[in-house]
């Protein structure tokens, strides 16, 4: 079995990281520490939880001044890189942690210190709060770091307001009206580093989940740039893509689907139990004669706590498929349990769709 990431945090780290500290603060209660980390609910705490347990013991073994404890951090931070710790270091996104508990209040300081902390490890949870408290001051700061030389810096500029940031607290405002961010994608679209394309994508995906025409708007006007800004708007439409509009399909090349159709459908295992798999197969027929550019896709429609069902979709293919063809298809759906879906026995089905367009749904049912 896989360790578990939480255990990233275990004794090797600690007493690592006790070291650091103790070469910039000579004063520093390891012993203290380590007991207050390692208490009677450590074994229980998922990662953010451990994350925030180790944010308040060093606050408890630092100083009361929080200037005083931002020096220290970011002294740490320059050990730490002394001693050959890489940048982007995950297990040191406490740090930033420690600003957002501690430093909410003290703004000035507070920034000047996410963007040293960034640039060792990301801040894009962190400060979410000062955009909700400070909304304008820190849009603005947020375009100012757009146009940063390290490009970790450039890539908080966008992933730390991304309106729905998986794992994190949404951003009210934004999902309501992202107007305000525009402005720093339309400058970092272009950017050389991957990693702040990349994220501008992912803004570019959560906005569509509540702007849908923002984003479409958007790709119409980047669309034919460059290779490198057709993957990212092609990227940020994806929720747009699997909701299967005609607009965005259109957009992106994907015709209609009166020559094209499914046969054959099949279902092998009808009846699925909980840890196991579903299993299908179909055809699917381009009657054109010519070639045509296809997005195959397939939903499950899961059955709910309430009793209703509710479609997640998954990708097949996107391709084209010669004309006059007939192609079979074949898929395996795992029900394996995991902790991001709960099953619930029953009534669900699986359905083919072409170019946003579904095709024959069939029942399944699923035991346990």
């Amino acid at each position: 079995m896989a360790e578990l990431f939480k255990n990233i945090y275990n004794d090797s780290f600690f007493n690592s990281f006790i070291d650091i500290i103790l070469k910039v603060h000579p004063n520093f209660n390891k012993a203290s520490f380590l007991k207050h980390i390692f208490d009677a609910g450590w074994e229980n705490r998922e990662l953010k939880q451990r994350m925030r347990h180790i944010t308040i013991g060093l606050k408890n073994h630092w100083f009361d001044d929080y200037t005083k404890n931002i020096a220290l951090l970011l002294s740490l931070i320059t050990q730490l890189k002394a001693d050959g710790f890489k940048e982007r270091s995950i297990e040191y996104m406490f740090f930033p942690d420690f600003v957002e508990v501690y430093g909410l209040e003290n703004y000035e300081m507070s920034v000047k210190a996410f963007e040293k902390i960034t640039q060792f490890t990301s801040c894009e949870f962190a400060v979410r709060p000062f955009i909700i408290k400070y909304e304008s001051k820190m849009i603005d700061q947020m375009f100012v770091w757009s146009k940063h030389k390290n490009s970790s810096v450039r890539r908080l500029a966008t992933e730390g307001c991304r309106p729905r940031l998986p794992w994190a607290m949404a951003i009210p405002f934004l999902k309501k009206n992202p107007v305000s961010i525009i402005p720093i994608l339309e400058y970092l679209k272009d950017d050389e580093s991957e990693s702040v394309r990349r994220s501008i994508a992912n803004n570019l995906n959560d906005i569509s989940k509540d702007n849908p025409e923002i984003v479409i708007n958007l790709a119409k006007k980047w669309q034919g740039k460059n290779k490198e800004t057709d993957w990212l708007i092609k990227h940020g439409s994806r929720t747009l893509l699997k909701d299967g509009g005609s607009e965005i399909m259109t957009l992106f090349g994907f015709g209609t689907v009166e020559n094209l159709t499914v046969k054959d459908f099949t279902i092998l295992t009808p009846r699925v139990r909980i840890g196991e798999y579903l299993e299908f197969t179909c055809q699917l027929v381009n009657k054109s004669i010519k070639k045509s550019k296809i997005r195959l896709e397939y939903g499950i429609y899961y059955q709910k706590a309430n009793g209703t069902l509710s479609r997640k979709v998954f990708k097949i293919s996107e391709k084209e498929y010669a004309g006059n063809s007939v192609a079979t298809i074949s898929r395996k759906q795992s029900f394996k349990v995991i902790t991001t879906r709960k099953f619930h026995v029953g009534l669900h089905q699986v359905i083919i769709i072409i170019n946003g367009v579904e095709f024959d749904k069939h029942d399944f049912e699923l035991i346990r």
